[in-house]
């Protein structure tokens, strides 16, 4: 991949668990994103940020942090934001591995317990835990969220159903998520295609690899901020999650039944309308 970072050597010492910050025109946030990782009580990390050539002063923000634990890296052009994500991952260099946008936030435990999860599960490929949706000043508008009937030790065919009766993404964005470095490997990484649901295309592909386990503890916060990709292009974001889920539904061994895909028929315009209703409240709140 032309986009590839090699990882720099850091004292030979490899960290229990890589945190990963993506960056592209980040410094609005990215300082707070970066002190609740510095923040975790859990400190065997490191932190990587890979800043894709951003035009704004998101380097110079990262730069300006001193903790050894930090490493900045850039791309050597501007990647795609799947191809940065990916890029973003194999950068790391730690068996278990977390990847978050330059806004989210994490709760000072987040770490620790999410980690304790996977030590104390070797076969987990993920553990993924509740989030908040805060707005863009951080202020909670929903607490809680995702994971309605994910929690505990979940298999592959129970992940994929759940999707599917979703009718949309039952699991949350990136923040949420730990996963194994090795079960990223066997999957394609983030697929460009997928670019509106390549986090959700991704879970699922990894949890093939290893159990899924949902935390029930709201461990991250996703801003809700009306100038996100997917917040312009709702309607894209809805077509590619429908043929996802055809996908899903079609694939040979496919775990779905005919009652998991009437359910996600009938709950897909449920879960648009409160799409639609998170960005509209996040529009007004940013005026």
């Amino acid at each position: 991949m032309t986009g590839t970072v090699v990882p720099t050597p850091q004292g030979g010492r490899t960290p229990a668990v890589s945190v990963c910050i993506p960056v592209y025109r980040g410094e609005d946030h990215l300082a707070t994103t970066m002190e609740s990782v510095l923040a975790q009580t859990f400190d065997d990390f490191e932190l990587v940020v890979l800043d894709n050539c951003s035009p704004d002063r998101s380097a110079e923000i990262a730069a300006s942090f001193d903790d050894p634990r930090i490493r900045l890296e850039s791309t050597p052009r501007v990647l795609p934001l799947t191809e940065n994500w990916t890029t973003a991952v194999r950068a790391t260099r730690a068996p278990l591995v977390k990847l978050l946008c330059d806004d989210d936030l994490l709760h000072p435990r987040c770490l620790e317990l999410q980690v304790a999860a996977l030590q104390h599960e070797p076969d987990l490929a993920l553990v993924v835990s509740r989030h908040h949706l805060v707005d863009g000043d951080g202020h909670l508008v929903v607490p809680a969220r995702f994971l309605r009937g994910l929690l505990g030790r979940r298999t592959h065919a129970e992940v994929v159903r759940r999707v599917v009766r979703s009718g949309a993404n039952p699991i949350g964005p990136m923040c949420g998520v730990t996963f194994r470095r090795a079960a990223f490997d066997a999957t394609e990484g983030f697929v460009s295609d997928k670019i509106f649901i390549a986090d959700l295309d991704l879970l699922v592909a990894m949890s093939a690899h290893g159990a899924f386990r949902g935390q029930r503890e709201s461990l991250a916060a996703y801003r809700l901020v009306p100038t996100s990709v997917i917040a312009r292009a709702r309607r894209e974001h809805f077509r590619v999650q429908e043929a996802f889920m055809t996908e899903l539904r079609a694939s040979p061994g496919s775990p779905v039944r005919r009652v998991d895909a009437l359910t996600g028929h009938l709950a897909a315009p449920w879960a648009r309308a409160r799409r639609r209703a998170g960005s509209a409240l996040a529009e007004r709140r940013g005026a």
